[in-house]
């Protein structure tokens, strides 16, 4: 497990302040650099992942949720092709677009997803 964008984490690429994709793009760099071939990407705001979801993503990649697109497996070789985008000025850091950009599978979640902002949300699961 790695952890992006945190202290004593990855920093996000190509710089800070490009949101989630800025966090993936620090990902895969770490995973193509350690010789690993595929990233699993889960927000820190959805603790639990529904185990069909899980098996779903992982069958093939790139695929992601499209009731969260930050949950999502990714192959390392897509790097450069999201630094590239990032790099790009104007262009759009919606982790959706990017992924229908890629050929991403688009799966839907078998379950509504847990979102956690407040203490109520974490104490409610």
């Amino acid at each position: 497990m790695v952890v992006v964008g945190r202290d004593g984490g990855i920093a996000d690429l190509p710089a800070p302040g490009l949101g989630p994709l800025g966090g993936i793009a620090a990902a895969l760099d770490h995973a193509a650099a350690h010789g690993f071939g595929c990233v699993l990407t889960l927000p820190c705001d959805t603790p639990r992942l529904p185990e069909p979801m899980l098996e779903a993503l992982t069958r093939r990649a790139p695929a992601y949720c499209s009731d969260a697109p930050v949950i999502g497996f990714w192959p390392a070789v897509l790097r450069t092709n999201l630094l590239n985008r990032l790099g790009r000025a104007g262009a759009d850091r919606s982790v959706a677009s990017w992924a229908r950009s890629v050929g991403a599978l688009p799966i839907a979640s078998p379950t509504p997803l847990a979102n956690v902002n407040r203490p109520e949300d974490l104490m409610a699961l």
